[in-house]
Parts: structure tokens; C-alpha cells; sequence
């Protein structure tokens, strides 16, 4: 464990991590309330924070003035990048990918077919998690602009890609 924050005798010390510029009691007076804040969260302040207190002469509570918490940082998908694979001729097979390089917890993916032939994909044909839509049988009605929404709890984002056949 690595000690962030530190309340002894009336005096705060916030020890040199990474976190110093960004952490202190939330109370500026500390009696039974002693939360704390962190500005700022980044993806890497995720882990597990653990507070003891510790009263003086008190012999009988050693141990026992422990809490734990777990802290999961959620991080909005970034933008998605949107590609064409394969040949779109008439007849021919194409899938469409999309894929984002962040996000905590991991993305799902959306794809739809946008007016004036507004369209929205389902399984097999689309696969959520790896954010491809596979197109079979081209056909020149097929044509038009197919935006993928990257989402999770924390934010969306979205790329488009335009199909010509």
C-alpha cells in the first residue's frame, strides 16, 4: 500500500505521489467525517483505497478501523475509426469495422444505416462487441452514408463511413 494522505496531530500532509495535486479531506475541520476527494480522475487512480484510524490510547479498536473501497474510473469510448473491407461491387460481400481504442469498461458497438434509407442491423449480421457489420449481396440500394456509435456507462462516440457500390 502507498500512503496518499495523512491526518496527525491537527495537521494534513499529502505525501508526494501523483495524486498530490489532486486529493485532500473534503471537510476542512475533521471530526467524524474524513471523505476525502480526488480532482481530476484518470483511468490509472482506479484501484483499491483503504482508510485507518487510528485513536490515541484507545487499545481495544487496533485493527478494527479499516475501510476499503474499490474505485473503478469509467473512460468514454474515444472517437471510433471506421473502415470498408472488401470490394463493394454489386454481388459482393463487404464488412464494415469500427473500433475504438478506449474505453473503460469496453465499448459496444451500433451501426445503422442513416436517411433517406434509414436501417438498424441485428446479430449475426452485426456483432456488438467487435463493432463489424458484414453486408452480403451488394446491391446499388445498399449505397449510403452507415454511422457506428461506439457506447458504454461513461459517454458515445461515433464514426461514419459512406458506402458506394
Amino acid at each position: 500500500p502507498l500512503q496518499i494522505l495523512t491526518y496527525l496531530d491537527g495537521m494534513v500532509k499529502v505525501e508526494e505521489t501523483e495524486l498530490k495535486p489532486r486529493v485532500g479531506f473534503l471537510h476542512p475541520i475533521l471530526t467524524h467525517n474524513i471523505s476525502v476527494f480526488i480532482n481530476s480522475t484518470r483511468e490509472q487512480d482506479s484501484g483499491q483505497y483503504m482508510c485507518t484510524v487510528n485513536v490515541a490510547d484507545d487499545v481495544f479498536s487496533m485493527g478494527k478501523n479499516v475501510g476499503i473501497i474499490n474505485l473503478t474510473v469509467l473512460v468514454p469510448p474515444a472517437t471510433p475509426s471506421c473502415h470498408l473491407h472488401g470490394h463493394p461491387t454489386a454481388g459482393a460481400n463487404v464488412t464494415l469495422s469500427c473500433a475504438s481504442e478506449k474505453g473503460k469498461p469496453s465499448p459496444t458497438y451500433q451501426w445503422q444505416r442513416m436517411a433517406p434509407t434509414q436501417q438498424v442491423f441485428f446479430p449475426p449480421a452485426q456483432d456488438l462487441l467487435k463493432g463489424t457489420l458484414k453486408l452480403t449481396n451488394l446491391s446499388l440500394d445498399m449505397a449510403g452514408l452507415y454511422v457506428c456509435v461506439a457506447e458504454n456507462r461513461a459517454g458515445a462516440a461515433e464514426c461514419s463511413i459512406v458506402l458506394e457500390v
